[in-house]
Parts: C-alpha cells; structure tokens; sequence
C-alpha cells in the first residue's frame, strides 16, 4: 500500500472517529427535523417545511416495486440465492375463494390513493408529530434508506421519515399507516449490518432517535426504564456516577431498541449474556397501533407466553419497541487488560476455550488475526506485534483477585503456544489496549477505501470455534480478497471482514463464496448463520436450513396473526414475494 493510500485510510478513520464523537460512527443516525437543532451544514434542507410528497406510492411505485423485485432475483451478495426469493404461497390461484373475498372486502375498505404519498395521510402525519418532526428530503430519505452500515442496496428509500416522541405517537402513527396501508420500518441508530432499515416496499421511517429519555433508575433494584431511541453509550454515562452500567457492548452508536431489535451482544457477553438475557420488559406497538407491555420488574416470572422474548429479535417486523425496562449491573471493583499472541488462530481459539473452562473471570476475551493487527497498526499508528491476538479484560473484587486471574490466564495460554505477554498497567492502559478491537471495523474500511466489506456473522458451540475459524482463515488464505477475522471468542462467535470492489464481478462472487462457505461450515457444526447482527435481507436464505420448515412455518403464523397486511419492516427475515401490480410484499410460508 502507498502513503498516499496510508494517509487516504488514516484521513477516514480520523474523520470516523470525530463523527463518533459529536455524533455516531460515520454518518449521524440522530436525523434531527427541526431545523434549529441540525448541524449547521444540514440546515439549509430544512429551510422551509416539507412540501406534499410527489414521491411514488401509487403508479410510479409499481414501477419501483418492479425494478426492486428484478434486482432481488440477482444473487445477494453473501450468498448464492435470491434475496427476496419468489414464492407461490400468497398466488391468487392457490388463494382459497374465502381468502379472495376478505381480501376484496379489504382492499374496499381502503381510502382512496392518489399517484402520491396521500395528502391526507401526510396531514394526518403532520398532526401527530409537528411540522418540525417529518420530511420527505430526498437526501434524508436516502439517508434512512441506504445506511452507510450495510453493503446491501435497494433502489428504493422511503417516501417519508418520521420522528415520533412518545409510545402515543408511535401509536398514532401505525394507526394511520394500517388505514392507508402503508409499510413502516423503525429506524434507530442505523448501526445494523443485514440492511435491517431499508424501505423496498417504501413508505415510512420511523426515525425513533427523539425518543431518547431515561424514564426511571432504581440503584436498589439494578434496573432502568428507557425510550427505545436511546444509545447504550449515552445511557451508561449517565449511569456512570452511581458506578453502575448496562453491560452490553455492541458497535457504537447502537440504540436501545435496535439492540432489542436486533438481539445483539457483543464483547461482553461471555460474561452477561445477550439483549435477551438483559431485558425485563419491552413496550411495543403492533402493526394496528396496539400497545402492548410484555411484562413487569420481576426478576422471574411464569406468568402467560414470554411476549418479551419474542419480540427480541424480531427486528421489527411483528411490533415498534418504544419502551425498554433493562437489567442493570455493578461496575467491576477490579479489572486488567491482558494481551497474548499465538501462532496460529486455532491455537488463539483453543487458548480461549481453555480460559473458561478454568473458571477464570472473563470479562471479554477477543481474537483478532495476523491481519486484523496489521491494518490496526496501519491505520492507527500502534506497534503491536503482528501476530494473532487474545485480547482479554479480566475482573474481580480486588486487585488480588485480578492478578489471581491472570496468573491463572497466564498459564492456561503457555499451554497453547502463548507468548508476548502484555498486561495492562492501569485502567488508562487497558483503555488503550482495548481501543484497537473498537476500531478494528473502521480500520479496516480506512485501509480500503474503495472497497465494500461484507461483514459475516457465525456461531457455533465453543468446543467447534477452533475448528470453524481455522478451516475460515484456510480458506481466506487461499482467496484473493483481503478479508481479516475477529472473534468474540469466548462465545464461539466471529466474523470475517470480507473486502471487495462491488463493481468486480469476480471479487463479488469470491466474497458471496466465502461468505456462503462460512455459513455451511457453522451450520455442520451446529452452529448458526448469525450470532448477533440478525438475519435481516442477507441471512433469510439460511434459516429453513438452520431451524427446519416447522420453526419457519410457525414464525409465519405468528407474524400473521400480528400483521395481516405485512406493513411491519417487509421483505426481511421471512421468505416474501414482491406483488408487481401493488408493491406490497406476501410471505411465502
């Protein structure tokens, strides 16, 4: 690589972190309509209120809704098959007369549409949030629609984007969008990977960054009530005096209900599990503008159906969370960073499996490739030995107790081929250690600035990880595509970096190859095609092999029953069809 390559990543990644800083990785998530509270340089979009939407929902949408459909049918791009495969589930002909008729009767009830996003449904919009909460930018609807987080792409955005303030307007919102039949896909901290906010039915954005309140902390019982617009990050600043957390770690800018949505993790959940073990109860609105709370502040409960952990995960498609209760923790009265290299990363994984079994107090315990460190110590300026690296935080009650860790760690590692020890010499240390795993996406996207990275996701039980990862970097090794691995490698998740120019048919159908590949392996394993980021558009094709057709046809019903008419994030996580004529989509199970 040249300096001026060097210098063209590092000027990125400077720019990365500044935004992160002020705002959220990259591109501001927190699309803020009021005028008044926009970065300066946006302002002048915002000058005058939106006028009525021209953007297509009736004619021209069909026209959109085909040019979506002929682009799903291509190969997706982590994957051989279609992304939006066509079915026969919901044709006309195998619709039984009865269904015809309650379809005819619906589609009467139906208020007229104009070849436009209906006035009066913008009116309606307009009444419930304020002028100063909704527009149809072009840029802003781009914005939401395309997330800079995510290497798929759609033709279509959505036509309009909404920010909602409280559990009533949402309400409100989805009420209206079921009378006009108008698809709604809930936006919050755009840090998702699987293209989980687009809009290819277009529609509606449901912006939920207003909603950003912490509503209720109780210090005695370890809990908190938050809007779903709230970030992790801002939370535990917050929280930060009292000297307790949230514990969960997902990439930057994350929020709080796109974490529930989602059903993320991240690094420490070999210590506190994932959204789903973190949640007491969750606030949602249903497709129909239902309310629903799935639960109360009991630690336990036998009480009907588990609602809570249904919707956790759902990535928006059977409700809106706008209310989280979440499990709080006592921050660590201890802790160090412990850094050691291996020659390989199946004796890195093994090392990590090991640690466990040992009973030692992981914290976090990170792998990430010869590569990975490489491009680190390109794009970051550190001299890490470039070597596959655990990184892990060990914690306890007193600094005895930490040093008892690492010992313990120590010796676990010279069993597998360990050395180059390093350990943190205070809590300034170890921030700075753990500061390149932080990075190590944006490095990575620095070092190749003119390339997608298609971001993999696969888990498989921790007595399998050693084997996946290492058979994952054989086949790295013989590609041609720059691709560096990281693991959570306590939990057995990890994810390869797959980077490729999207204009390159060979590079595209290499990185679908690897991507597939990995999946196929995890799978054998008993493992799954996506540990945290979802399965969103990319993963859809891999789930009947995962779950079986009972698992798949039972989400289908319940994703029926909850949402008839399919408005809630359609096209993902599901089987679905594109109808020509509407460019609505139907379920295919």
């Amino acid at each position: 690589m040249s300096r001026t390559e060097v210098a063209r990543g590092l000027s990125l990644t400077a720019s990365r972190l500044s935004m992160l800083q002020r705002w959220s990785p990259f591109h501001s998530p927190r699309v803020l309509l009021s005028t008044s509270r926009l970065p300066q340089q946006h302002q002048h979009r915002h000058a005058h209120p939106p006028k009525p939407s021209i953007s297509s929902y009736g004619i021209a949408a069909v026209a959109a809704a085909a040019s979506s459909m002929a682009l799903a049918m291509q190969p997706d791009n982590d994957g051989s098959s279609s992304r939006l495969t066509a079915c026969h589930a919901s044709s006309p002909q195998e619709t039984s007369a009865k269904e015809q008729q309650q379809q005819q009767q619906q589609q009467q009830q139906q208020p007229p549409q104009k070849a436009g996003i209906p006035l009066e449904f913008l009116a309606g919009l307009r009444e419930i949030v304020g002028e100063a909460n909704i527009t149809d930018d072009a840029d802003e609807c781009a914005h939401h629609g395309k997330p800079w987080s995510s290497y798929h792409k759609i033709p279509s955005v959505p036509d309009v984007v909404v920010q909602p303030g409280s559990t009533e307007d949402v309400s409100r919102i989805l009420r209206l969008c079921w009378a006009y039949r108008i698809p709604v896909v809930a936006y919050g901290g755009a840090t998702s990977l699987e293209g989980h906010t687009l809009a290819p039915a277009r529609g509606v954005s449901l912006d939920m960054n207003r909603m950003n309140k912490i509503l209720r902390v109780s210090v005695e019982d370890l809990d908190a009530t938050v809007q779903a617009g709230l970030g992790y990050l801002d939370l535990n600043e917050s929280l930060a005096p009292q000297k307790i957390c949230f514990p969960l770690d997902p990439g930057p800018g994350a929020s709080i209900g796109g974490m529930c949505a989602c059903r993320c993790s991240g690094s420490t959940a070999v210590k506190y599990g994932t959204m789903r073990d973190n949640v007491l109860n969750v606030t949602a609105v249903l497709a129909d503008g239902t309310v629903l709370r799935t639960g109360t502040r009991a630690r336990k409960s036998a009480a009907g159906y588990d609602l809570t952990r249904m919707l956790i995960g759902s990535e928006g498609t059977l409700g809106v969370i706008t209310e989280v209760t979440l499990r709080l923790r006592r921050k660590p009265e201890r802790s160090a960073a412990l850094r050691v290299c291996f020659p390989s990363v199946r004796q890195a994984a093994a090392a990590a499996n090991a640690t466990l079994q040992a009973g030692v107090e992981v914290g976090r315990c990170e792998l990430m490739d010869d590569d990975m460190i490489r491009i680190m110590n390109q794009m970051t300026g550190e001299k890490a030995m470039e070597a596959t690296t655990l990184l892990y935080e060990l914690v306890g009650t007193s600094e005895t107790t930490v040093q008892e860790q690492v010992a313990q760690v120590q010796k676990v590692v010279g069993e597998h081929g360990g050395y180059g020890l390093e350990t943190s010499e205070n809590a300034a240390h170890a921030v700075q250690m753990w500061r390149a795993r932080k990075e190590a996406l944006w490095s990575t996207q620095a070092a190749y600035p003119d390339r997608e990275v298609m971001i993999t996701d696969v888990c498989v039980p921790l007595s399998n990880l050693a084997d996946l990862i290492g058979q994952t970097k054989d086949e790295i090794q013989a590609s041609f595509l720059p691709s560096p691995l990281v693991a959570h490698a306590g939990d057995g998740n990890f994810h390869a970096f797959i980077t490729f120019h999207p204009d390159k048919q060979d590079e595209v159908a290499e990185a679908k190859r690897l991507s597939a590949r990995m999946v196929e392996m995890a799978l054998a394993m008993d493992g799954t095609c996506t540990g945290e980021h979802g399965v969103g558009m990319g993963k859809i094709k891999y789930l009947e092999a995962e779950l079986g057709p009972g698992a798949i046809k039972t989400m289908g019903t319940i994703k029926r029953a909850l949402d008839p008419h399919n408005l809630l994030n359609p096209g993902k996580i599901l089987h679905q069809t594109m109808d020509p004529r509407t460019g609505r989509f139907h379920l295919c199970v």
